[in-house]
């Protein structure tokens, strides 16, 4: 029904830069937030990035500075630039899209959450 679809992870070097993209496919009528988290190995996922549709981003005190989320509402599509990138960056980054409303069938509408399947980031120190 929707799909997240995310690219831009790699191997990089610490200092180094990436940006990884999630797009949002389907009925897609609104998005309230779309966000990112990662999951570094042994270690519960955790927030990175968020962008609601009011516009106040929030971010994970690691990457303030460092990480800059954006968002474009005509593509459903929601950014991650991160820049300075540490050893400690390096995890699965998951895409999440909060509230999703969807177009069903008539006039008939549903609202949920979705994941997408998850992105490796690799920093190499």
């Amino acid at each position: 029904q929707v799909q997240l679809a995310e690219s831009g992870g790699g191997l990089v070097q610490a200092g180094g830069s990436l940006r990884l993209s999630c797009a949002a496919s389907g009925s897609i009528l609104s998005i309230n937030a779309m966000g990112w988290y990662r999951q570094a190995p042994g270690k519960q996922r955790e927030l990175v990035a968020i962008f609601p549709s009011g516009g106040r981003t929030n971010y994970a005190d690691s990457v303030k500075g460092r990480f800059t989320i954006s968002r474009d509402n005509a593509k459903n599509t929601v950014y991650l630039q991160m820049n300075s990138l540490k050893a400690e960056d390096t995890g699965v980054y998951y895409c999440h899209a909060v509230g999703v409303k969807v177009q069903l069938h008539f006039f008939a509408t549903s609202t949920n959450d979705y994941w997408g399947q998850g992105t490796q980031v690799t920093v190499s120190s």
